[in-house]
């Protein structure tokens, strides 16, 4: 195996969540004269208040790691909650204005923007230290008012079988050739192969090929929900080389949308597949297999270009009902700078921080292939629409991959009858 972080994995994926669509209150600054020092450190003037933070229970020991040294800065107390993140933001829109919320919380970067429109979560300024590039302040704002502050960043990546395959594929073309190879014969299939396999049949897992040939979920970076671009001609030809993996090359069960992802996982941790694309939190189980795994950015597309998935993560928040708005975002300042983000990259998960300056310390480092893979791979992917709008093309794209490689419609027929039922829904909801 190369070179990879050992310690626990618990990062979560988006894929299929959609944004809450409650509606919310307003209450506005309760301490607008306390404020950080700008730097990022925070300033000591919130002696004898409570800052409630919700957080899910695989952060709970580097929050409390953190919490001695922010109380001291502050002279605030953190009240610390285990509890589901989901679980959390969905109860935000009636425990908000009951007074029952935590003040602090994370989110997916998907589900920033929705609740910041509907009201619930208090507007944030970035610091400006470099800490974060435009893609990062693109997940956690929308009509140009930022939500929160970026926490941990993911992306799908390649993960292949050190045994089977001498170095990363570069190229899809590199990847076509492989499924020559008879050891990549799947048995019960005549003329199969499972030399590389992706949940293409999943909207979430295919988008990085849409995306690559030029397709779009949204114009205006994700903001027009007007323009939905999954059947551009460009999108289409994503499909169609797409359906050409299903119908010339993989077995039938790569078509299974409730199976595809456990088929995949198994073919490869039983040494049958070459290479996989997955995300960072599929490195756990890969790790536990008797394979050598390595792994390496996505190679780049028939096309030329880099294959260009959802850059996904998380991000703290601060309630807008939080009884001191403020000390909820000198917390964010604090949590999110460099020595506490680099803390939790070192000692606490394999997650990579969004804190820039600790992005370019792993990759100077070159000591975590995972996470410089996810890093570069994150570089060239697109932060996923966090508008309410978004929900309704998970719905609508659900079937499109499935309807094209089996062959039930033309790659064209699948992309417009889908883009169809996202416009329609949208016109219906919003």
């Amino acid at each position: 195996m190369k070179k990879w972080k050992k310690t626990a994995l618990g990062l979560v994926s988006t894929s299929a969540l959609f944004l809450a669509a409650c509606g919310g209150g307003n209450t506005g600054d309760q301490n607008a004269d306390k404020d950080t020092n700008g730097s990022g450190e925070t300033a000591n003037n919130f002696d004898g208040e409570t800052l409630k933070v919700s957080i899910d229970p695989m952060y709970a020991d580097y929050i409390n790691d953190l919490a001695p040294k922010f109380e001291k800065e502050t002279g605030a107390t953190i009240e610390l909650e285990e509890r589901d993140m989901f679980e959390t933001l969905e109860a935000l829109p009636l425990d908000g204005p009951a007074g029952l919320s935590p003040d602090v919380m994370l989110s997916p970067y998907d589900r920033i923007g929705g609740l910041g429109m509907q009201g619930h979560l208090a507007e944030y300024t970035l610091p400006d230290d470099g800490r974060y590039d435009e893609i990062d302040q693109q997940q956690v704002m929308i009509n140009d008012k930022i939500y929160g502050a970026p926490f941990v960043i993911e992306s799908m990546v390649l993960y292949y079988n050190e045994d089977l395959i001498d170095k990363a594929p570069a190229t899809f073309d590199e990847l076509e050739a492989l499924t020559k190879d008879e050891q990549f014969a799947f048995g019960s299939e005549k003329d199969k192969s499972v030399a590389f396999l992706a949940n293409w049949v999943d909207f979430y897992n295919s988008y990085g090929l849409l995306n690559g040939f030029g397709g779009y979920v949204f114009g205006e970076k994700g903001t027009d929900p007007s323009d939905v671009g999954l059947n551009t001609p460009d999108a289409v030809k994503g499909i169609e080389y797409a359906t050409h993996w299903f119908k010339d090359i993989w077995p039938k069960g790569m078509l299974d949308a409730t199976s595809a992802g456990n088929f995949i996982d198994d073919q490869f941790t039983t040494g049958k597949a070459g290479a996989v694309i997955n995300g960072p939190w599929a490195a756990s189980n890969y790790a536990k297999s008797d394979i050598n795994v390595a792994v390496s950015t996505v190679p780049t597309l028939p096309n030329g270009e880099e294959y260009q998935p959802f850059a996904g993560g998380k991000g703290w928040v601060v309630s807008e009902y939080a009884q001191n708005v403020d000390l909820g975002k000198a917390f964010l300042d604090f949590v999110t700078n460099e020595d506490n983000m680099q803390v939790l990259y070192n000692d606490f998960t394999n997650e990579v921080p969004a804190n820039q300056m600790v992005r370019k310390s792993i990759i100077d480092a070159d000591e975590d292939d995972l996470a410089m893979a996810v890093i570069n791979q994150y570089n060239v992917s697109s932060p996923m629409p966090n508008i309410p709008e978004m929900a309704e093309v998970w719905v609508g794209a659900e079937t499109m991959m499935f309807d094209a490689g089996s062959g039930n419609k033309s790659p064209k027929d699948s992309a417009d009858d889908s883009v169809k039922v996202i416009k329609d829904n949208i016109d219906q909801k919003y």
